[in-house]
């Protein structure tokens, strides 16, 4: 069972999808990742860019954050999405978007920039590279940005060109997932 840990939908359940089709973050990993960046949330612009059930961008609205953006690519998880920022009362703080990440990616070019991005794409895609390439290219990182990586191998950039933009801060692995929390390098921020 998922549920909201804190904040102003704390204890709220919140539906998944019934087989392989996502991943949930677990209980224990998303509790490290919200105590990592807890003083980094309030007021905060936030990208959920796998949504798959919404849990992390709705968690980080329930402790502050001032608004998010939930993207999946299919019609069943942008369902789930959907009730679940409903549920938990925090719809009108959510933009709930169906589309793929490259896709969506490429139509912001500049026009929103992110303070939190949540990147959980399906381990066996090899996504997360063109992920992080992509909020770079398209400058939509704003200075001092916290992307909260998760994924099936300590190595989640693909080429050190993408990895040269990105400063790690944080690893750690819990059961089968890899957290890496990351945030652009100070060239970057400059840029």
């Amino acid at each position: 069972m998922m549920r909201i840990i804190t904040g102003t939908a704390r204890g709220t359940k919140l539906a998944t999808l019934e087989g392989d089709m996502t991943r949930p973050t677990t209980e224990r990993a998303k509790e490290a990742i919200f105590s990592m960046i807890q003083f980094d949330i309030e007021g905060r612009s936030v990208l959920d860019l796998f949504a798959g059930s919404g849990q992390m961008g709705l968690e980080a609205l329930s402790r502050g954050a001032e608004h998010a953006t939930l993207v999946d690519q299919a019609k069943a998880p942008i369902g789930i999405i959907t009730q679940n920022a409903q549920k938990t009362r925090l719809a009108d703080r959510c933009r709930i978007v169906c589309a793929d990440y490259a896709e969506f990616l490429r139509s912001r070019t500049g026009s929103e920039r992110y303070d939190l991005v949540f990147l959980d794409p399906p381990y066996g895609d090899n996504l997360l590279p063109g992920a992080l390439r992509l909020l770079m290219e398209k400058r939509l990182l704003k200075p001092g940005a916290l992307l909260v990586c998760e994924s099936g191998s300590e190595t989640i950039f693909g080429d050190t060109a993408t990895a040269a933009k990105y400063t790690v801060l944080r690893t750690a692995k819990y059961g089968v997932s890899y957290v890496t929390l990351l945030t652009p390098a100070e060239k970057e921020a400059d840029a």
